[in-house]
């Protein structure tokens, strides 16, 4: 049931009554922001952050958390900053940064502020001698792997380390010691001292420092100790004065940790509250930077812009408008349960996106040579003649183009069967088709290879069918595509399917790179393409007209991805689950029966 109050439903929704009495269907983030606002928290102003690693490139899962932040900034009249949290410099680099801004940018965002964890490296220093002295942090010379097996797990209690009741003097010196390379990596870590018995493990004296001798992209080599994310996350939110911090559903146990250090501080700042969301997750996708690299450093795909891959630089040069990731992430949602969609509602977006905006084109992926044998051969314009055909039959807008027509063509393979199965409509001998935008022709005969393949098929058209109507008014069956042999221009294209054949890559522990698909991309090499494709511009996205969407590469314009087909995969889905809850039902009242 919703409430009128602000209070979020089970769904993570909510519905709210605001000062002028409209109501709002909110989620339950949407709802907090307006409850805090009408109890004068923060003083009713809104500031979230976006805080990406520069550890790698975005992909769609960042989407949302971006859609969410800037979202919620722009309706409550806030702002939504860009802070970089690179407190790992063996991982880090300006690269990461730069693309993360690009893409951010093709989304259609634009931050006010763009801040960087490691400029708040003297402060966070600070603070961290502050709590020494108050006797609430200490210096633990245990390796790593020792306070894991210490820390315990839920149930069972964890182990103080022998060092953790030195003195904060002690700890001081000690803590100098790291910062001025006193020690070697690994041998010295400043810890919080909170509770080795609390039952989040989070909070068994989370690690705040670690020595680690390596270039900052930024800082250089002024620091040799680096702040854990627990310990610089929170700072930096009350620094800056956010007051909505919106984190993933993997941080809730981070939230008490993120707690317990902005009260223990004497911060200047009013303190922001951490709230958590659901991930986005999607079929046949992995969203895991680290299987991610995996696939990029193994070869599997061809860097981190490939299309078949999740990241924003992958979809934007497949040809994924900005505006349909938008449209999907927010019709996922917000929810306080991680779910999987289906990527087919991801593809239903992108393809309703292009449907509008796409002009349409002919082109010719696996070309069959066609002849007319009574075309003339002078007489039309030295056996050519230029045809009619609409950009795209959803914009008036987009007018038309002159295509070259003339007597030897190209087809598609499949539109053309020597032994036709049952129902099959297309071109076959002494059948008769229509060309899109040209003329009937009938298939006559046909020429052979060595191994009976046909290479050629020959046809003759009907000079009066034009555009597509007879003066005696017969119709067709099919209408097929084509480009003319004369003028064609040639083009790679490749075509992809999942990358993942499990719709579930790595569930029940079992490794996500096992269920690769090894035919995830085909290329063709020997497409042909109407003459109106070269005027196409890098990026640029055109619909292949049968055959589905396509994006020029950024780089090759000779070159195609396919972004979707023409298929509403989506609908098909729903279709289903239509028909299996009515059969479901059908079955519950003959029970009742």
């Amino acid at each position: 049931m919703n409430t009128t109050d602000g209070a979020a439903t089970t769904d993570g929704s909510a519905t709210d009554t605001t000062s002028d009495d409209r109501t709002v269907g909110v989620d339950f983030i949407r709802a907090k922001v307006i409850q805090d606002n009408q109890s004068g928290r923060f003083s009713q102003r809104v500031q979230t952050r976006f805080p990406p690693e520069p550890n790698g490139y975005l992909h769609i899962g960042h989407a949302k958390s971006i859609a969410l932040n800037f979202g919620i900034a722009d309706e409550f009249g806030g702002v939504c900053n860009v802070r970089f949290d690179d407190t790992n410099p063996e991982t880090e680099k300006q690269e990461y940064v730069d693309a993360i801004l690009d893409d951010l940018d093709w989304l259609g965002y634009t931050p006010p502020n763009i801040y960087y964890c490691s400029d708040y490296f003297d402060q966070l220093y600070e603070w961290a001698e502050d709590l020494i002295g108050k006797g609430l942090a200490y210096v633990d010379d245990q390796d790593a792997d020792t306070i894991s097996e210490q820390r315990g797990r839920f149930g069972k209690p964890g182990i103080e380390s022998p060092y953790r009741d030195r003195s904060p003097a002690e700890n001081l010196e000690l803590f100098r010691g790291m910062r001025d390379g006193a020690y070697p990596d690994g041998a010295k870590v400043l810890r919080a001292k909170i509770d080795m018995q609390a039952d989040n493990m989070q909070m068994r004296d989370p690690v705040m420092y670690r020595i680690r001798r390596e270039t900052h992209y930024r800082a250089g080599d002024k620091w040799i100790i680096y702040p854990s994310y627990d310990w610089a996350h929170g700072q930096g939110d009350a620094i800056e004065g956010v007051t909505h911090s919106l984190c993933t559903l993997e941080f809730a146990d981070h939230n008490a940790v993120y707690d317990w250090f902005l009260e223990h501080l004497d911060l200047p700042y009013e303190k922001p509250e951490q709230t958590e969301f659901a991930r986005l997750g999607l079929t046949h996708t992995l969203m895991s930077k680290r299987h991610l690299l995996q696939l990029v450093t193994e070869g599997v795909v061809d860097g981190w812009d490939d299309p078949r891959m999740p990241t924003v630089r992958g979809m934007r040069r497949r040809g994924y408008p900005a505006s349909a990731i938008r449209a999907f992430v927010d019709r996922v949602g917000i929810a306080k349960t991680n779910s999987t969609s289906e990527i087919e509602l991801l593809e239903s977006f992108v393809r309703t996106e292009l449907n509008q905006s796409a002009l349409r084109r002919m082109a010719v992926l696996r070309p069959l040579r066609v002849v007319i044998t009574n075309w003339p051969d002078d007489g039309v314009q030295n056996g050519v003649v230029e045809l009619e055909a609409i950009n795209n039959p959803e914009d008036p807008t987009a007018g038309k183009r002159l295509v070259p027509f003339s007597g030897e063509l190209w087809i598609e393979q499949d539109d053309f069967k020597l032994d036709p199965p049952p129902k099959y409509y297309r071109l076959s001998i002494g059948r008769e088709v229509r060309l899109r935008a040209g003329f009937y022709i009938t298939a006559t005969d046909v020429e052979t290879d060595g191994a009976g393949n046909v290479t050629t098929v020959y046809c003759t058209y009907d000079p009066e069918s034009e555009g597509g109507s007879t003066p005696d008014g017969r119709k067709v069956k099919a209408t097929i595509h084509w480009v003319s042999a004369a003028h064609a221009i040639g083009a790679t294209v490749n075509l992809y399917d999942r990358l993942f054949t499990d719709p579930y890559p790595g569930e029940g522990g079992a490794d996500p790179l096992d269920s690769l698909n090894p035919l995830s991309c085909e290329t063709l090499t020997e497409a042909k393409l109407e003459p109106a494709l070269t005027e196409v511009e890098p990026g640029q996205v055109v619909q292949f007209e049968r055959l589905g969407y396509f994006a020029v590469d950024p780089d090759d314009t000779s070159v195609f991805h396919r972004t979707v087909g023409l298929r509403d995969e989506w609908a098909n889905i729903q279709k289903r689950r239509e028909n299996e809850a009515k059969q479901k039902k059908q079955q519950q009242n003959r029970r009742k029966g």
